[in-house]
């Protein structure tokens, strides 16, 4: 087997038929071509910034969320905190207004004993006073029936008043 080469103008024309071909493709398609992945790859490169900014927003917006979650935990536990703290409160003034109030209606309650008893030792010496009239008056009309025994008791009563003066005023 011999090698096959080829001759000279073969090859002459081939070189200038691929030169010619390549200067066109390089005025009319590779410019254009070349532009356009440019232009292709500066967007891609814009949209990949675009995303890297748009995840770094989401990672902020993340953040912020939790810390506004955060924050919001810490709210409701002070809040419950100060409701539970106010119930308390609430709850030892309503005891302390109770005892407060038990406290006044017991002395209400012993004062108006001791009045309820101070009438009735009052209703009880007037009672005790009108029986003692009565049953002296039954035995003085009875023992005094005559004019004598009246008498000389009248004059012992006038002689002890004389002798003891306390007796008509206290």
């Amino acid at each position: 087997m011999e090698i096959i080469l080829p001759k000279f103008g073969l090859f002459f024309w081939t070189v200038v038929i691929f030169l010619t071909f390549f200067l066109i493709l390089r005025k009319v398609a590779w410019k254009p071509i070349l532009r356009a992945l440019q232009e292709r790859e500066q967007e891609i490169e814009a949209r990949l910034q675009a995303a890297a900014e748009a995840q770094k927003k989401m990672e902020q917006i993340t953040q912020q969320n939790e810390k506004m979650l955060q924050e919001a935990l810490l709210a409701k536990e002070k809040i419950l905190k100060e409701a539970q703290e106010l119930k308390a409160q609430i709850e030892n003034q309503a005891r302390q207004e109770a005892r407060l109030l038990a406290e006044k209606m017991r002395k209400e309650t012993l004062q108006e004993v001791e009045q309820i008893k101070k009438s009735l030792k009052d209703e009880i010496k007037k009672e005790v006073v009108e029986m003692s009239f009565y049953v002296a008056e039954k035995i003085l009309s009875r023992e005094l029936r005559n004019k004598k025994t009246h008498d000389s008791y009248v004059e012992a009563l006038i002689s002890d008043l004389q002798l003891n003066p306390k007796r008509v005023t206290g």
